[in-house]
Parts: C-alpha cells; structure tokens; sequence
C-alpha cells in the first residue's frame, strides 16, 4: 500500500516556568537550565548543547510555537506529538498547548502522549522522594477523557487515523487495568460523538506488547530507549575516552549510537502495528548525575536511519502512516532536530533527505 508518510516529531513542553518547578528546582527553573549548565565530561564529549536558529525559546510565546512548527514542516515534518502531564485533574506544563488551543496556531497537526509516570527527584538520583503521584482510578479515567473530548480531540488540527483522534499513552504497564481504561475510553469518545479512540501504546523501557490485546490499536517504538540497549564494553570506553575524563561528580554509561541503530533496523518485525521510530542523538548527562550518552552519532547516521526505515516503510492502512521522530527538542538529553551551534540545521536537513521518495 503505498502512501505518504506522516513523520510525527516528538515535542517537550517544558520550556516555560511553572510554580512547581520553581519550588522543586528554584525559581525560575525550566529544561534550559540543566542545558546551559552543562560542561563536556571527557576530551571530545559535546557539551553544552546550545541553540542557535530557534534560541533558548519560552514556549508560552506564540512566536516560538510558531517559529518551532515553521521550521518543522519546512523540513517535511508532518506533525507533532506533545507529551500532556495528567495528575488526577492536575496538569502541569499545559501553557504552551493551552496558547495553541486558544488561538488555533500555529497551523500544525498535533496529538498528545500521556506521559503519565510519577514525578520524582531522580534528575538528582533520589527516585524515593515522589514530587507528583500519578494514581488511577475509574473515576479519573473518566475525568481524563472527557476533559481531552470537550477541550482537545475536537481540534481540526488533531492528528486522526479514520476519523478517529490518536491518543498515546507512554507507561501502559502503570495502570492496575489498560484494558478496562481502554473500553471506558472508547465509550466516553463515542458518547462525546467520536467514531471511535485509535489508541496507541509507546514500547518505553522496550516492553513490547500486542497493542490489540489491551484493547488499544498500535505501539510506538520508543527508539531513545531502543538505541541505548547495547552496552560498550570498558576496553573499548577506556579507547574511546583516551582516559581523559574531565573531574566532575557525574558519572555516566557508554551506549553505541551504530549498535542501537543497527538493533532496531535488525528487529523481528513483530505481528501487530508497530510505527517504527527514530533518534538523533542522546546525551542526558546535563540532566541526571549518572547519565547515559549513545557515541558516536551524527546527523550522517541519523540520516542513514531514517531512510532505511522510510524505505522499508508500508502503511497498515488509510491513514495508519506514521513514522516517529524522537524528539524535536529533548535538549538536556542531547537529543534534538532543532539546530545548535555545532550542527546548524543538519539534521533538519537529514530528515527532509531522508523521507524523499528514493
């Protein structure tokens, strides 16, 4: 079936202050602190990672939702997926899709991922010291949907798979049922005048699930978990590194950026829907104590990724298209299509190479 391919790029919102961070992290805390803070850890080590096109943005500003989308789709960019922070009825990080609700800009398809994990303190490896707890219930499940219905799904901009809105969920494995969420969900969408949800379950921490089996319709590869699996091993770290690192209190793991890539473009395709998605980069020492960095990628790799996986590439049906680009702006993980000082727009540039018809 040949169709064209919807890339979705992965979006963080937390580019803007809020009262919770400013308590938990300091005043006026956003994810460009631990970006401008951070120093390289060994001879070579790309750090800090620093804006340039788009600059250290506050995404409450229009003009920045605006130049981030324009800059998107000028590269073939089809839509984005903003990751929605749900805290039974309490949102957080809501401003920037809040401003793009109220005032219908800027022209971009969207969905949203329930990125629905407790908040902790593990940036600063307290994981015990729980800042915001996510708990389930049916009630909330309700709650939750019928506030996405009334206020979200019902946006002409919202990204649909047969007239049904698309809606991910990122830890499925947190709630004490999915599958009897998934069927309350379904039931409030048509009750709200919906045909129907097209529930897609993101494969973080590489669970791999049969999406039909917990009533939803499709999984999301989860590729920044996919290309941190293999571990290098010390001889070759001490190589790689020369024994150069720097005097810091940060540790952090060695991945290979080829060897994740080469996993997931060598993975038993599985027999249910599975959109297949890439990485850039990943670095998320500026952001945890014990880190993770994947070596030795480049936009060149990123690249060669993408077009394999748009070459392979064959829609499950119409509308069921999709190819994921994680992430557009996961900065304090190393982890970006949007343009820094070292790279320019390269790759911007790969990605718009790469989903060219070959």
């Amino acid at each position: 079936m040949d169709m064209k391919i919807r890339a979705i790029a992965v979006v963080l919102p937390q580019f803007h202050p809020i009262p919770e961070n400013d308590e938990w992290w300091g005043k006026g805390f956003t994810e460009w602190t631990n970006v401008a803070k951070a120093k390289p850890l060994y001879k070579g080590h790309y750090q800090p990672h620093v804006p340039s096109d788009l600059g250290f943005y506050d995404l409450r500003l229009p003009q920045a939702r605006e130049a981030q989308a324009n800059i998107a789709k000028e590269h073939g960019i089809h839509g984005f997926c903003y990751y929605h922070y749900w805290f039974n009825g309490k949102r957080l990080l809501h401003e920037p899709i809040d401003g793009m609700l109220e005032l219908g800009k800027p022209d971009m398809p969207f969905m949203l991922c329930w990125a629905n994990e407790n908040w902790t303190r593990r940036w600063d490896g307290k994981d015990e010291n729980v800042l915001m707890k996510q708990d389930y219930s049916t009630a909330d499940d309700q709650k939750h949907m019928e506030w996405l219905c009334k206020n979200v799904f019902s946006d002409p901009r919202y990204i649909r798979v047969n007239d049904c809105p698309v809606f991910a969920v990122y830890r499925q494995d947190l709630f004490p049922d999915i599958s009897k969420t998934a069927v309350l969900w379904r039931k409030i969408a048509k009750n709200y005048g919906f045909k129907d949800l097209y529930l897609c379950v993101m494969e973080s921490f590489n669970r791999e699930i049969d999406p039909v089996s917990i009533n939803f319709n499709a999984a999301i590869e989860f590729s920044p978990h996919r290309v941190l699996h293999p571990e290098i091993k010390p001889s070759l770290i001490d190589k790689i590194f020369y024994k150069t690192k720097l005097k810091s209190k940060k540790t952090f793991s060695a991945r290979s950026y080829d060897m994740g890539v080469e996993e997931c473009l060598n993975r038993e395709i599985p027999n249910y829907k599975l959109f297949r998605s890439v990485t850039p980069s990943f670095d998320n020492t500026p952001r945890k104590k014990d880190g993770l960095i994947a070596l030795g990628s480049s936009p060149e790799k990123y690249k060669f990724w993408l077009k394999n996986v748009c070459e392979k590439f064959v829609a499950f049906g119409q509308d069921e298209n999709f190819i994921f680009i994680n992430a557009m702006n996961e900065w304090a993980e190393g982890n970006h299509l949007e343009p820094c000082l070292k790279y320019g727009k390269a790759y911007l540039e790969a990605t718009q190479n790469a989903l060219k018809k070959s």
